[in-house]
């Protein structure tokens, strides 16, 4: 059996599982913005477009492991924090539903560092405990994806379970020692990035896919925080529109002038520039063979910031895929060691 997908954005979760050994045999996303992108870089896999909402769990396979991240909105730093009095924050609960209903070996939940804050704690609280009472010994941690090869500052939320019967818990995975940096990702990109046409549609000239950046003026609230990393540094988070996508490294860092407010530096050696959509998808982790579609570079952004980096799923999925086997294994120990007793005591009969 392959692994069912809930939201599963342009599937970087998705990948990282099919590089640990997993296949994904069914997936769900809403957003229209997306279906191409998923459906062509997931060929095997079958993409349902409905509302999860709307989706029985009989209409979804049964499957070894259920992965995905309900939207991360509700609990954002950067937003308004509604959690789960956000309808997007009660999709948790689609989530819950059909795990309960499917009862595969594991699943895994990724969500934002803001589901940790405590106005959110009764309601994480709630369901941990709804997790649990689906009946699977539940592990959760956050994560700097930063520690598992990827080249990027970004905490996440990793909520694991284990289906009770298995009798063993999730174990996340040690930090790596040696961690990547922007020049590790993006060096030889750098002198082949071209700007957005305008009101930022995709430039046709590409000769790199997606190797395109979003123009147009930074805001308030982009200038109140430095933007730029060096390249023998990790880049800041990637998030999920490209007006605050993060500054290339060939530029200097921003100066601090007051209070929640940074300039750039008229003495910088080369312009700033914003990260390009494939510079993005590389320090997420997205192999160059992974291609976006899109006809307005914003969505592309969202594509990207909105995945879990690849690297940091593979981590995770290479611990799982371990524990399965190791599972299945002594599960066929036992039922060789009955049948071995069995035909033992039938022949001492005899």
């Amino acid at each position: 059996m392959g692994l069912v997908s809930l939201f599963s954005g342009c599937g970087g979760l998705d990948l990282g599982f099919i590089k640990a050994g997993f296949s994904i045999s069914w997936a769900n996303e809403f957003d229209s913005t997306i279906w191409e992108t998923y459906q062509k870089n997931h060929p095997s896999t079958f993409l349902d477009t409905r509302s999860i909402i709307d989706i029985p769990a009989s209409d979804i396979p049964d499957c070894e492991g259920i992965i995905g991240g309900p939207p991360c909105q509700s609990w954002s730093e950067a937003g308004a924090q509604r959690g789960i009095k956000d309808p997007r924050g009660q999709l948790f609960f689609e989530y819950i539903r059909i795990l309960s209903s499917k009862k595969p070996l594991f699943f895994l939940a990724e969500n934002v560092s803001g589901i940790l804050a405590p106005k959110h704690s009764d309601a994480l609280k709630n369901i941990i405990e709804m997790f649990s009472a689906s009946g699977y010994n539940v592990n959760m941690k956050l994560l700097n994806a930063h520690d598992y090869n990827v080249p990027q500052d970004r905490n996440r939320v990793i909520i694991v379970g284990y289906r009770d019967d298995m009798g063993v818990s999730f174990q996340f995975p040690e930090k790596q020692l040696e961690k990547p940096t922007l020049k590790d990702a993006i060096w030889d990109l750098q002198d082949s990035a071209l700007p957005a046409m305008k009101k930022n549609y995709s430039n046709s000239q590409m000769e790199i896919p997606n190797h395109e950046y979003m123009i147009g003026g930074f805001s308030t609230i982009y200038m109140s925080r430095n933007r730029v990393r060096s390249w023998d540094e990790p880049s800041y988070t990637i998030q999920a529109g490209g007006r605050h996508a993060p500054i290339h490294p060939q530029a200097s860092k921003m100066i601090k002038v007051g209070v929640d407010k940074f300039e750039f530096n008229k003495e910088t050696p080369l312009p700033y520039r914003r990260l390009s959509a494939r510079e993005c998808l590389r320090i997420q982790t997205f192999p160059d063979d992974f291609i976006l579609y899109y006809n307005k570079l914003e969505n592309a952004y969202k594509m990207i910031g909105n995945a879990v980096p690849v690297n940091l799923a593979y981590a995770l999925a290479k611990v799982i895929a371990k524990d399965i086997k190791k599972w299945k294994q002594q599960i066929t120990s036992s039922s060789e060691q009955l049948a071995l007793d069995f035909k033992r005591q039938k022949q001492d009969l005899i």
